[in-house]
């Protein structure tokens, strides 16, 4: 997106109506170009054989293999339990887990801790990748019940 504005809001409105990428006039013609390519690239990289190994929701790209994720243009840094929290909540879209399955299939059996692990681990999801972690679009609670992932259209 190209424009004249910089402040915040301006961001958030075009991020919300699916900008990807944002510059404020005036801009070096260089950059511009340089991310493009870098648009084209990451689209290349995301189609062909190379989709199973990505996970593409919203702004978000899980990138399996590499066991990277990216909200917008910008890396996340997710621990590794994070990470597997996050990539088997979107590999069961719509599917309901208790918090007493998630610590399971995660941590395992023999793991030291308790549910509020997972409640903990959510959290830190959701600020991480969630537009608004109070209002989450993704990763959602199942009252009295547990998560579940939004299913991907």
């Amino acid at each position: 997106m190209v424009t004249a504005k910089g402040d915040d809001l301006e961001k958030l409105t075009g991020s919300s109506h699916g900008a990807i990428d944002y510059i404020v006039k005036p801009f070096n013609p260089n950059e511009l170009v340089a991310r493009v390519r870098a648009h084209i690239e990451r689209y290349n990289r995301l189609k062909g054989d190379d989709a199973k190994k990505f996970i593409v929701f919203g702004q978000t790209i899980i990138d399996i293999e590499g066991r990277t994720v990216e909200v917008g243009n910008h890396s996340v840094n997710l621990t590794a339990k994070e990470f597997d929290l996050l990539l088997f909540l979107t590999l069961n879209p719509n599917r309901v887990f208790t918090k007493e399955e998630l610590f399971e299939k995660i941590w395992g059996l023999d793991a030291v801790g308790d549910n509020t692990t997972v409640t903990v681990h959510i959290r830190k999801l959701r600020e991480k990748i969630e537009r608004d972690p109070a209002e989450p679009e993704w990763i959602l609670t199942v009252w009295g019940v547990g998560y579940k992932f939004k299913k991907i259209n």
